[in-house]
């Protein structure tokens, strides 16, 4: 599991491991039932603070992408379909909402835009 933390991107520390190991369950990097580092390996290992990493696997753990078994630590939960659903059409909808933007810079009309559209999806 590869984790980079980026300190001039402005987003928490935290965030950017929840982000990081999410992308990699949802893509499949991460496989179901495999262990994560422990909260004080990975923070040694990333030379941050422990609480950073517990806030991270805390929410990764509230959101359903991880379950921690006491004494044992903390493993990739199995895929909640729905849940993988949900994100992926965020995803889109953060995509749609850059793309309206983009149109309107360039003053494309949504006849314009439905036809990239439609070309895209045949591709």
């Amino acid at each position: 599991m590869e984790i980079y933390i980026d300190n001039k991107s402005g987003a928490p520390i935290y965030d950017q491991i929840y982000t990081q190991i999410k992308n990699q369950i949802l893509s499949g990097a991460l496989q179901e039932d495999q262990a994560l580092p422990s909260i004080r390996n990975l923070a040694k290992d990333l030379r941050i603070s422990v609480i950073t990493t517990k806030r991270a696997y805390d929410e990764l753990e509230r959101d359903g992408f991880i379950y921690t078994l006491p004494a044992k630590g903390c493993f990739v939960a199995p895929k909640n379909l729905e849940l993988v659903r949900e994100e992926h059409l965020r995803q889109i909808e953060d995509y749609m909402h850059k793309i309206a933007q983009l149109a309107a810079v360039c003053s494309l009309s949504k006849e314009e835009l439905m036809e990239m559209l439609q070309i895209s999806l045949e591709e």
